[in-house]
């Protein structure tokens, strides 16, 4: 296995069980390196919304269902509640992030915040050094520099885009033994030791909104809080009017769906002004970007101080795109891409790598959409394919 772990065995390590098989094999795979195993659960439900939780990581079943496996693999496991950081950390910033017009993701604010947030002090009071997860991700700890991020062995099932805001010492308390499994391999594992949870369903979906429809559960959210959505009005490119809509939080940059009719050519939502709640349409080469900015980032290794070649993901699933970056002031940063891209979507997170190597990454914050052929960026996306692999 590629993974370099910390070699003292008598190490203790808090496992963030989720009830998954995933979780739990990787509870197993540190058990019998040595590792003195403890699992923990978090909680992420009040009390009176556990029942729409049921089928939901970390909702009864899973609190279960990871009680069973802690049980199965002989080590102590504990409830954490994190009803209420979870609501404010991650509930709230999703809600805000679609009322101020951007798509937000709410699985990175999640790890950041709470698995390798809040958990730590959870981790540290049991007298744990480290925390694992199942994350799909490499990381390695050299025995003289920093923690090194890398993507899972698996491409099917890397989520290392989720784990780019993480810091450095975050990082370096972190263990994520399924790096260099496949999802196959995984369950085989499970099945071998007997786990009712070898062939569970993966978790696809956002864990808090039932029924995958994330717009009713924005729209019952804000009716408790006395607020509804920001109506206002569809626009073209020229600002024409075409059209009422009933909420900016309804939409987001290259959707068709719900947009106006009537047009000779299939319209795509390619902006949102959430101050003037317009929504603005256009045809699909309005969607290329070659350049966008993103705010807050975060790196994993010095910050560049020439702009650097790199590739970037703008989106969990998808390939890489060969890129240059330069850093501004206040943790900004120009994106250039070597070719354009369609939809990238300002809320969303740009994660950028060194082949396989995470190096670091940021929040789209604002994107130049590309309106005629002068505006295209003049990068050899060949050479930079050669240093940088998606």
């Amino acid at each position: 296995m590629r993974t370099l772990l910390p070699t003292t065995p008598s190490r203790r390590v808090v496992v963030g069980m989720s009830g998954g098989v995933d979780s739990s094999v990787a509870a197993w795979l540190l058990k019998e390196q040595g590792w003195e195993v403890i699992g923990v659960t978090m909680k992420l439900w009040p009390q009176d919304c556990m029942t729409r939780a049921e089928d939901k990581c970390c909702g009864p079943q899973a609190i279960a269902d990871a009680r069973g496996v802690a049980h199965s693999l002989g080590i102590p496991h504990y409830v954490m509640d994190e009803a209420v950081p979870f609501d404010r950390m991650v509930i709230d910033y999703f809600a805000e992030e679609y009322r101020a017009g951007r798509t937000p993701n709410p699985c990175v604010m999640c790890n950041e915040k709470l698995k390798f947030g809040n958990l730590w002090e959870k981790a540290a009071a049991l007298g744990a050094e480290f925390i694992a997860t199942g994350h799909y991700a490499i990381v390695e700890h050299p025995e003289d520099g920093d923690p090194t991020l890398r993507k899972g062995l698996d491409p099917k099932k890397d989520q290392s885009y989720f784990l780019f805001s993480l810091r450095k010492e975050q990082l370096g308390r972190a263990l994520f033994p399924l790096g260099s499994l496949t999802k196959e391999e995984i369950r085989g594992i499970a099945r071998n030791l007997g786990l009712k949870v070898a062939d569970k369903e993966d978790s696809q979906e956002i864990c808090f909104v039932p029924g995958k429809d994330y717009k009713a559960f924005l729209k019952d959210r804000l009716m408790n809080r006395g607020e509804t959505f920001q109506a206002g009005g569809f626009y073209d490119t020229e600002g024409n009017y075409l059209g009422a809509h009933d909420g900016i939080e309804l939409f987001t940059i290259g959707q068709r769906k719900g947009l106006p009719g009537g047009s000779p050519v299939p319209l795509y939502v390619i902006d949102i002004d959430a101050a003037g709640g317009r929504v603005v349409l256009g045809g699909e080469e309005n969607l290329l970007c070659s350049e966008f900015t993103v705010d807050r980032v975060n790196w994993l290794e010095p910050p560049p101080v020439q702009p650097r070649r790199i590739s970037v993901k703008v989106r969990h699933g998808h390939a890489g795109h060969a890129a240059e970056i330069t850093m501004k002031k206040d943790l900004t940063a120009v994106i250039r891409l070597a070719e354009p891209v369609r939809a990238v979507t300002p809320g969303q997170a740009a994660v950028f790598y060194d082949q396989d190597r995470v190096v670091g990454g940021g929040w789209i914050a604002r994107r130049e959409l590309i309106h005629t052929q002068s505006t295209q960026v003049t990068i050899d996306p060949g050479q930079l394919a050669e240093e940088s692999l998606a």
